[in-house]
């Protein structure tokens, strides 16, 4: 009773020190401004993406029906119409520092907002070269986390059937329900290791894995279920089609943008309100 207590007291400090960090007028309009430079970014990085998967003679059209069945349709329709060419390999190191560079600028957007609450407001960064150069790291770590996550996506059934015939595990059982099971583990940790990589190299100051961790598993949680939720809503529910028209495919990839972007300040106020409370204790 005494650690349910501990805990109890522990996250009402957490959230009262999230909401006075919450006051400051720094933070009103980030949500859309990262939101703006990931919809910036996402076309050289997933250009980039595609030129990697070519050389497992993975088309473009096969990481978009993956698209089309993880995330939903409407999320992925305006993204598949950016591209019509294949996978030629990755050969050009000029193709590929251009487009780390323009799709870092998301990344440098978030390392801002993060010095920025890990400095009480005092510091955004040190240096902007070194800091878009940190940025461009981040970047090629979640490019190769993509490309991992189509990997096993693409090549994960033919793995895990190999697993149970070795096994001797009839997967006609099996099959589905283990397939489903870990398809979302795999999820999870991806987006666990890409996020946790991310609050590690973002801040100015070394900080620990230990600091980071609640931060961590509060946004790679978040992120799936805001996906999972969204795309469902963007597919079952929302019309936009109604208010935007041509636009429509644009405003809910803005909007999913959106609500990434807020669920990863999160996790960096997380981390922050954790290691405040714990003085507190």
């Amino acid at each position: 009773m005494k650690l349910i207590a501990k805990i109890r007291r522990r996250l009402f400090r957490m959230i009262i020190l999230g909401i006075k960090q919450m006051k400051d007028p720094y933070y009103q309009g980030f949500a859309a401004q990262v939101a703006f430079y990931l919809l910036l970014s996402i076309v050289p990085i997933i250009i980039l993406v595609t030129q990697i998967l070519g050389i497992f003679n993975i088309s473009v059209s096969t990481a978009f029906a993956l698209i089309e069945e993880y995330t939903g349709r409407q999320l992925s329709s305006l993204v598949s119409s950016l591209f019509e060419f294949e996978s030629v390999g990755f050969g050009n190191l000029i193709f590929a520092v251009i487009a780390l560079w323009a799709g870092s600028r998301a990344s440098f957007s978030i390392m801002r907002i993060t010095n920025y609450t890990m400095t009480d407001g005092t510091s955004t960064g040190k240096n902007y070269l070194l800091d878009r150069l940190r940025a461009i790291r981040t970047m090629i770590f979640t490019v190769f986390t993509a490309v991992f996550a189509i990997l096993i996506l693409v090549y994960g059934q033919l793995i895990l059937n190999i697993v149970l015939d070795i096994l001797n595990v009839d997967d006609s059982i099996f099959y589905e329900s283990i397939w489903m099971s870990l398809r979302w583990v795999l999820g999870g940790v991806l987006y666990f290791l890409m996020v946790s990589y991310n609050y590690w190299i973002m801040p100015t100051v070394r900080v620990t894995f230990r600091s980071i961790l609640p931060g961590s598993i509060f946004a790679s949680v978040g992120m799936l279920v805001v996906t999972l939720v969204y795309s469902r809503y963007a597919t079952s529910l929302a019309n936009y089609d109604v208010l935007y028209g041509t636009l429509s495919s644009v405003i809910a990839l803005m909007i999913w943008f959106f609500l990434m972007s807020w669920v990863l300040f999160l996790g960096v106020l997380c981390n922050k309100v954790w290691a405040e409370s714990d003085d507190m204790v």
